[in-house]
């Protein structure tokens, strides 16, 4: 079906979550206590009452499409909330959530495939097991992967992931960043500061590991597209300039860091027209695609006409994430007859 794709919408796996939180109930406990340190009680209340009124858009795909109609939307990308990337979770237990959840997602998509396409996830956490969940993913049908801005001690710089990297620009996929919470704790836990001044700050932050560290220099093909715009980055990128320019320390990447937003696809989640030019000024319209966030209370109610009143138009709102997606499908078409993993500790 032809018309606007949005890149950014997701889905809740219940049942997944009962499962991890049986299979470790500790853990499970331990991250819901962080996650209310975090986010504070006020907006915890708030955002279970915003979920439970929205379950049928997050797990009924009539519903979904049914909404997607009434926004104007021809195809979602649909990706497990960030919820579900457990960063918490032990090898096997983490690489069992990645694999049921790949799982989910192409089994919700195949219920619409004129209008769905799916990214999985992979436990960030473990990076040797990184290249299998990818592969899983994409041997599944999905374009890629969502990736958090960080798990545990992994940072999007550590050099434990070259080999995923490698594997995921040689195929294509789509590397979804999307940050789960922020680390800032609790100087962000009133005022829904964790998510207003929480998500762009992660998003910020991972891509900043990113082009620092040279990921983007070894990695020219890769194929990152950064939810709500980027966070922070795109607007203060002069900062990032300057300290590449006069601090040794600062300089792991071959070229001025704005010069890399040129590298990188961008959502349209930010929320104001002014931004969303800025956002096409530093990184291109060939670089910018439609978001909204579905079906959260803090994404974009009617985003085709956010874009069209911005002054945009079908580059934006379909082409740039069509040509993402036949690229992904060519890339990844070498494993096509790789084994379909079962999931450890299944």
């Amino acid at each position: 079906m032809t018309g606007p794709i949005d890149v950014h919408a997701h889905l809740l796996l219940p049942a997944l979550q009962d499962e991890v939180a049986r299979r470790d109930p500790e853990g499970f406990a331990a991250a819901g206590a962080l996650e209310a340190r975090r986010n504070g009680p006020e907006s915890l209340a708030a955002s279970g009452r915003m979920i439970g009124a929205r379950i049928p858009l997050l797990t009924d795909v009539a519903a979904r499409v049914a909404a997607m109609d009434e926004q104007g939307v021809a195809v979602q990308w649909v990706s497990p909330s960030p919820s579900h990337y457990y960063p918490w979770a032990g090898e096997e237990l983490a690489v069992f959530a990645a694999v049921e959840a790949n799982a989910a997602i192409a089994a919700h998509v195949a219920l619409a495939p004129d209008r769905l396409s799916g990214l999985g996830v992979v436990p960030l956490q473990h990076p040797a097991r990184l290249v299998e969940c990818l592969d899983d993913a994409l041997v599944r049908g999905l374009l890629g992967v969502e990736l958090s801005s960080a798990a545990g001690d992994v940072e999007l710089s550590d050099e434990r992931l070259e080999p995923f990297w490698a594997r995921a620009e040689e195929t294509g996929a789509v590397l979804f960043l999307h940050p789960f919470g922020c680390t800032l704790d609790e100087r962000l836990d009133r005022f829904y500061l964790s998510n207003t001044v929480g998500q762009p700050t992660e998003n910020a932050v991972a891509l900043s590991h990113l082009i620092f560290a040279g990921v983007l220099d070894r990695h020219p093909g890769l194929r990152v597209v950064a939810a709500h715009g980027g966070g922070y980055l795109p607007t203060v990128i002069g900062r990032s300039d300057r300290a590449w320019a006069v601090r040794p320390e600062a300089h792991g990447c071959a070229h001025a860091p704005s010069s890399y937003l040129r590298r990188i696809w961008f959502d349209t989640v930010v929320h104001d027209a002014v931004t969303l030019r800025t956002l096409v000024a530093v990184a291109g319209p060939e670089r910018v695609v439609l978001g909204s966030d579905f079906p959260f209370d803090m994404g974009l109610d009617d985003p085709v006409a956010f874009v069209r009143d911005a002054g945009l138009g079908d580059e934006v709102l379909s082409g740039n994430a069509a040509a993402l997606a036949a690229g992904v499908r060519a890339g990844s078409a070498g494993i096509a007859g790789t084994e379909r993993m079962t999931g450890a500790g299944a």
